[in-house]
């Protein structure tokens, strides 16, 4: 699969610019630095918007941001905190498995199906993740976008006794 046949199988078109930000960010090297993304350029999609970053020496994501939306929906921000206490008891190891096999591919991944049912909001969407380097070439972090539907189904804090379903789970690796 190709870059091309990766972003096809992309429906919304907000994940589609993301995704082709990216790309335009990468300006010839294998992967752009966060310093590479233009916040302007995603003005309109920065409540979609979130990110990690990895710290390999501790095999760890610590949070970076998180736009207006995703925080609302995650009921707090995620800014500072790391990963195994930010999803403590809403399936951590899922979550990190999905975003570690991204830096470490490093791969693309785009998801749609049901979307935030860990924290016990069920509801459908699509979601990217994409890798981030700071010297181009090895994967430090992470920027995802995650468009959600509006069926809410009421059921407050974690939902730790299952996966989410992923409905299309697609990994493109780089290399």
């Amino acid at each position: 699969m190709s870059f091309i046949e990766f972003c096809a199988g992309i429906r919304s078109p907000l994940l589609r610019e993301v995704a082709a930000h990216w790309s335009k960010a990468k300006a010839g090297k294998r992967l752009p630095a966060w310093r590479d993304i233009d916040p302007t350029e995603l003005a309109p999609h920065l409540p979609n918007l979130w990110s990690w970053k990895y710290e390999a020496d501790r095999d760890r994501f610590v949070g970076r941001l998180a736009g207006e939306e995703i925080n609302e929906l995650l009921g707090r921000n995620l800014r500072g905190v790391p990963m195994e206490e930010f999803f403590a008891g809403c399936q951590y190891e899922t979550i990190f498995e999905r975003h570690k096999r991204v830096v470490s591919g490093p791969c693309l991944m785009r998801q749609r199906g049901l979307v935030f049912d860990h924290i016990g909001r069920l509801g459908s969407g699509e979601r990217i993740i994409l890798p981030l380097s700071g010297d181009g070439f090895r994967a430090d972090g992470i920027i995802g976008a995650t468009v959600y539907g509006p069926r809410w189904s009421g059921i407050a804090g974690c939902n730790s006794g299952t996966d989410y379903p992923a409905g299309e789970l697609v990994f493109l690796p780089l290399d």
